[in-house]
C-alpha cells in the first residue's frame, strides 16, 4: 500500500535534504525541494561532507558534470551516511558515457550501498554490464516493458537496493516488490534536469518513508502528476512556461489530489 500522506509528513517535518548536484540542474533541484516542502542544502566541498551528512535527513548524490572532487565528495557522503542509517539516493548521470565515469561510479557502489538508485535505461544497462545505448546523459532508444523490468530487476538484485528506472513509464523495484508508474507529459523531455529533480524527490520521500521502494514510487508518481498538471496549465506555450508550471504544481499538489491522480500499478 502506497501512503500518499507522506507528502503531508514532508511539509510538516521540512526535512533537510543534502544534494551534491551538478551545474546544470542545481538551482531547479533546490527550488523543487522547497516547493514540495523540504529544505535543500547544496554543499559541494569534500571538506564538509561528513558534517553536512550528519545533520541531514537524506542525501542525494548526482554524478553529472563530474570531476575527481565531485566523486570524492560523493564517496565521503555515502560512507558517512551508512552508520547513521540515513537514506542515500545515487543518480549516476551518464554513467556509460565514458570508461572513467563508469569506473568512478563503480568505486562508489563498492564503498557504500545507496538506498535508491535512480537511473534511465542506458545507465541501468551500463551498471549491469549490458550494452547501453546512451547519447551523452540520455537514453534515447525505446524498449519494451519486459526489457525495462528485466534490467531494473537485475540491477536491484545485483546491488541489493531499490531501483527507479525512469522513462515515459517508470519502473520501481527492490527485487521483491515491483511497480509501474504511468502518466506524466512528453514535455518533460524538453526541460533539462528533470531526471535530476526526480532523484531529489526520491531523497525527499525517503526521508519520511522508511520503505525505499515505496519512497521511490511516491517520487515517480508525484513527478508524473506534476508534469501532467503542468502540461494542462501551459497548453502550447512551450518549455519555459512548462518548467515554471512544474514548480507550481509541486507547490500546490495536496496529498488527497496526489492519491486521486497517481497512476501506480503493482506488477
Amino acid at each position: 500500500m502506497i501512503d500518499f500522506t507522506r507528502l503531508e509528513d514532508v511539509k510538516r517535518r521540512r526535512p533537510l535534504i543534502h544534494c551534491v548536484s551538478n551545474i546544470v540542474s542545481a538551482n531547479d533541484c533546490a527550488n523543487l525541494a522547497l516547493a514540495v516542502g523540504a529544505s535543500p542544502m547544496m554543499a559541494q566541498a569534500p571538506e564538509e561532507m561528513v558534517d553536512i551528512t550528519a545533520i541531514s535527513a537524506a542525501t542525494v548524490l548526482n554524478t553529472g558534470t563530474p570531476d575527481e572532487e565531485k566523486f570524492r565528495a560523493c564517496l565521503l557522503c555515502g560512507q558517512a551516511a551508512a552508520p547513521l542509517a540515513q537514506p542515500v539516493v545515487l543518480d549516476p548521470v551518464g554513467v556509460g558515457a565514458s570508461p572513467w565515469r563508469l569506473e568512478r561510479t563503480e568505486a562508489l557502489l563498492a564503498a557504500f550501498r545507496p538506498t535508491i538508485l535512480r537511473v534511465n535505461l542506458g545507465e541501468a544497462k551500463a551498471l549491469t554490464q549490458c550494452a547501453g545505448e546512451e547519447q551523452g546523459v540520455d537514453s534515447p532508444a525505446p524498449a519494451s516493458l519486459e526489457d525495462r523490468l528485466d534490467t531494473a530487476l537485475r540491477l536491484a538484485q545485483a546491488r541489493h537496493t531499490a531501483v527507479l528506472l525512469s522513462g515515459p513509464e517508470d519502473v520501481v523495484t527492490d527485487g521483491r516488490q515491483t511497480w509501474r508508474v504511468t502518466g506524466g507529459s512528453s514535455q518533460m523531455a524538453k526541460v533539462t534536469g528533470t531526471g535530476c529533480m526526480l532523484s531529489v524527490l526520491c531523497g525527499v520521500f525517503a526521508s519520511v518513508e522508511p520503505d525505499a521502494a515505496r519512497a521511490a514510487v511516491l517520487a515517480a508518481a508525484f513527478w508524473k502528476v506534476c508534469s501532467r498538471r503542468a502540461e494542462l496549465t501551459v497548453g502550447e506555450r512551450g518549455p519555459g512556461s512548462f518548467r515554471g508550471a512544474l514548480m507550481d504544481a509541486a507547490d500546490t499538489l495536496s496529498a488527497s489530489s496526489f492519491a486521486a491522480e497517481a497512476q501506480i500499478e503493482p506488477l
